[in-house]
């Protein structure tokens, strides 16, 4: 079919042909009846030539397209997404072994943690880990207790005591166990250079972080321990941030894991530094003794200089469920691959505090959870040996960060020697315990 116009789609030969054809001549000759007939005749002929031509085009296209598309069936699906069956079936499969972890707010170290431990222990339906962004360290007791799927959660040592003498939870002793201790969480008082000290933000503005975060409730008992009295806001740590820099605020908390990004990403000369809290007596029952270093936050700590601060122990939370529920089975298996895939988290790509952690390190006022303790006497032996002999080696084989194998190698005299020498040297008078 021949087309004058060198359109693909131009129909406007056939449109004429077929006119002639059919002997129209013009509107004046014929009237308006035979008009609009033509009219719709032409747009019915158009129509088929446009579709013929589009038909031609697929037709062409396909074997291009095969071959654009054959490639991606050869890619592999993964089994997961592959399982088949009913509703039921499936939504069975999918909560028998999953563990909800309560980490905290999105930019924190403990969410953080919480998101490796599920890259860690996740194995399919063998054991699914589910990391849960919170309001923080400190209401993550409160989802322990009474939030549904959650399972586990981070929280501080501190936050326990609170529940424990403020709330009056009962039975909380019986109900909270641990895990492992985790790494402590340094507080962090960001300043302008006007502030040199805590008690310069006395009557000011201070952000405490969001209601339920670690500052929202460590933070407001430093302040209160020291009695340094601030008009306390409670915003989340970017408007904070914002506000400091505009002058609204005179100073934010935070209390949480070193480093952190918030933190080591501010840049020079923003005019703000982080403010000393000097360590005394009045916070040796909970807290110990914190430090930031220019290394870890070169912007806001002078080259070669240290800050002093406090710094709060943490734990990895469990509700203590009775033996052989499904609750209890969950958690069971997630202890058990936590102490038996253990080196993987120190590999040199996870999260630096983890190297801070001794699984046999104790936490005053907690009990180890049960299966935690038989996992800890079977893949470490010599550690509940000595915990056997004094209580006090609890603190003892922290002190070593025994996963140094040469360490726990020793022959016998040589450990009854060495505990021997830690115990003199923790009661000699002015040690400060950390």
């Amino acid at each position: 079919m021949s087309n004058p116009s060198g359109d693909p789609i131009d129909v406007s030969g056939d449109v004429r042909k077929s006119a002639h054809e059919l002997g129209w001549h013009s509107v004046e000759n014929d009237g308006e009846g035979n008009w609009r007939y033509a009219l719709k005749r032409t747009r019915e002929a158009a129509a088929a030539c446009l579709a013929v031509g589009i038909l031609a085009n697929i037709l062409v296209a396909i074997p291009l397209t095969t071959e654009l598309v054959a490639p991606a069936h050869a890619q592999v699906i993964p089994k997961s997404l592959e399982q088949g069956g009913t509703d039921a079936a499936l939504r069975e499969r999918r909560n028998a072994w999953t563990v909800g972890i309560a980490g905290g707010q999105l930019s924190g170290t403990y969410m953080t943690l919480a998101d490796e431990l599920a890259q860690v222990l996740d194995d399919g339906d063998n054991l699914r880990v589910v990391p849960i962004v919170t309001y923080g360290a400190a209401s993550n007791l409160d989802d322990l207790l009474y939030l549904r799927q959650v399972d586990v959660v981070m929280a501080q040592s501190d936050v326990f005591e609170y529940f424990r003498t403020q709330r009056k939870t009962r039975n909380l002793e019986q109900r909270i166990h641990y895990i492992i201790r985790l790494p402590v969480s340094e507080m962090h008082v960001l300043a302008g250079a006007d502030i040199k000290s805590i008690e310069d933000l006395r009557g000011k503005k201070v952000s405490f972080g969001p209601a339920g975060s670690a500052s929202s409730l460590t933070g407001t008992i430093v302040f209160q321990r020291l009695g340094v009295k601030v008009e306390q806001v409670l915003t989340d740590n970017p408007t904070a941030l914002e506000k400091l820099k505009s002058g609204e605020l005179a100073a934010l908390v935070r209390v949480i894991g070193k480093p952190v990004g918030f933190f080591a990403q501010i840049p020079p000369n923003s005019g703000l530094h982080l403010v000393p809290i000097p360590f005394s007596k009045i916070f040796t029952d909970h807290y110990t003794l914190g430090e930031f270093s220019s290394q870890e936050y070169p912007t806001l700590v002078p080259q070669g200089e240290k800050i002093d601060t406090i710094a709060v122990p943490a734990v990895l939370a469990v509700f203590n469920w009775p033996k052989n529920t499904v609750r209890y089975r969950r958690v069971q298996r997630f202890t058990e691959a936590l102490f038996t895939k253990w080196d993987k988290f120190m590999e040199p790509h996870r999260h630096p505090k983890w190297r801070d952690v001794n699984l046999a390190a104790t936490v005053p006022g907690w009990t180890r959870w049960s299966v935690a303790e038989e996992m800890l006497n079977r893949t470490y032996p010599r550690v509940a040996e000595f915990q056997q002999k004094d209580p006090r080696a609890g603190e003892f084989w922290p002190s070593l960060k025994y996963q140094d194998r040469s360490v726990m190698d020793l022959t016998q005299e040589q450990r009854d020697a060495l505990f021997r020498d830690f115990l003199q040297w923790r009661d000699k008078p002015g040690t400060t315990q950390r």
